[in-house]
């Protein structure tokens, strides 16, 4: 149940595993793969090379534990390995994160409809699962929404339905006995209503650190300026860490920004006066320190009460403060999220307590397997969404496989 990347992938190697088996891929809408289609900016970063992650944590922040597990079986490397040997070339980028070679997600979209298909699974779009239900001789029945498909009874169902953001299914998975992780959106802009920031759209900041006051969610990397508010890598990040925090908080919480990413604070001061040593009447405006770029630099001045006009030797030691303080710890009221327009991540889901962290099998209904975003598994931005869908759907089709040949 569920035509997207988990769904497609579980189904082509459940085929393989059992040539004799009828696997049904069903799908509610008329087009498949469509989140493989805009994700990436229609590149499709597949997965990522893992070099800088040195905990899972940092990169799952649902799920991670279960993942270091799961990942033993089917890795980044062996899904890298898997796309290539059936006909898409990747290539990786500096920040580690894997495309294909094409930098085209139709080359993606093309492979696992083609490996579904050759395989022989059997695709139906159009036939929205309203419900499951137990049958007499232990199978599953799928009940179809407004009763267009008659229901079918299988011997086991994969539900790689992929993230619910209002909770869509969840009430007859609760009532199966599942414990349903309330969901909400990850990875997402924050809206900030102050136009003199938002004036400098499209200045991007390659190292910053931004966290939400008064908690422990930080995080760091590049930072992009909109005409809404902010966005960038770090504050993708950050809204991963903090989802359900910021689902808590209505989307209304202090966003701290550091511009030069460094943690010592000292160090900020010691540059300022470094510069204030080497050119006392240099004007303010005419520097570039922590590279900068001068219009948010000259912001930034403004934010601090100076002026760019003011000579670097007579900042003094209050000007030197109050500028680290902006530089460091500039805070600003996020007004709301913002939202990818078709690809988006939900956290939650159907709990991890509630299937096997071995087979991925549902505790409370026998037969019944999941895998992809419809797990309490979700990531931050860099392909490991998508491998996470690889992973769990490649052990669910394994764990599905054995226990049909025992």
């Amino acid at each position: 149940m569920g035509g997207g990347a988990a769904g497609f992938f579980l189904s082509a190697r459940l085929k393989r595993l059992l040539p004799e088996a009828r696997v049904v891929l069903f799908e509610r809408s008329s087009r498949v793969l469509a989140k493989v289609k805009v994700s990436g900016g229609g590149r499709c970063n597949l997965t990522n090379s893992f070099a800088g992650v040195s905990d899972l944590c940092h990169v799952y922040p649902r799920g991670h534990k279960l993942m270091k597990r799961l990942l033993r079986e089917f890795s980044h490397e062996d899904a890298y390995c898997w796309f290539e040997t059936h006909g898409v070339p990747l290539t990786t980028q500096e920040d580690e994160c894997v495309f294909p070679q094409s930098q085209n997600s139709e080359s993606v979209i093309l492979c696992l409809k083609r490996e579904a298909e050759s395989a022989g699974v059997e695709i139906r779009t159009g036939c929205p699962v309203q419900s499951i239900e137990r049958s007499d001789n232990g199978g599953l029945q799928l009940v179809f929404d407004g009763g267009a498909t008659t229901p079918c009874l299988f011997d086991r169902v994969a539900l790689t339905t992929g993230g619910a953001p209002r909770g869509e299914g969840h009430d007859w998975l609760s009532a199966l006995g599942h414990k349903i992780e309330k969901p909400c959106p990850s990875l997402y802009t924050f809206n900030i209503n102050t136009p003199a920031l938002t004036s400098l759209m499209g200045i991007v900041v390659e190292n910053v650190s931004v966290g939400i006051a008064a908690t422990k969610f930080r995080a760091e990397g590049a930072l992009l300026i909109t005409h809404w508010g902010v966005s960038g890598p770090a504050i993708l990040r950050l809204s991963s860490y903090a989802a359900r925090y910021m689902d808590e908080q209505a989307y209304e919480v202090p966003l701290l920004i550091n511009w030069t990413g460094e943690t010592n604070v000292e160090q900020v001061a010691q540059e300022l006066r470094n510069l204030q040593n080497e050119a006392p009447r240099r004007q303010l405006g005419n520097l570039h320190p922590f590279g900068l770029q001068n219009r948010l630099w000259v912001y930034l001045l403004e934010r601090a009460g100076l002026t760019s006009e003011k000579p670097c030797g007579e900042l003094g030691s209050k000007g030197i403060n109050r500028l680290v303080h902006v530089l460091t710890s500039d805070s600003y009221a996020v007004a709301g999220k913002g939202a990818y327009r078709d690809e988006f991540v939900t956290c939650g889901g159907v709990s991890l307590e509630s299937v096997s962290m071995r087979t991925l099998e549902s505790k409370s209904c026998p037969g019944l397997y999941f895998a992809g975003e419809v797990l309490d598994i979700d990531a931050v931005t860099g392909g490991f969404n998508f491998q996470a869908a690889w992973t769990t759907a490649y052990v669910a089709a394994g764990a599905i496989a054995a226990s049909l040949e025992n």
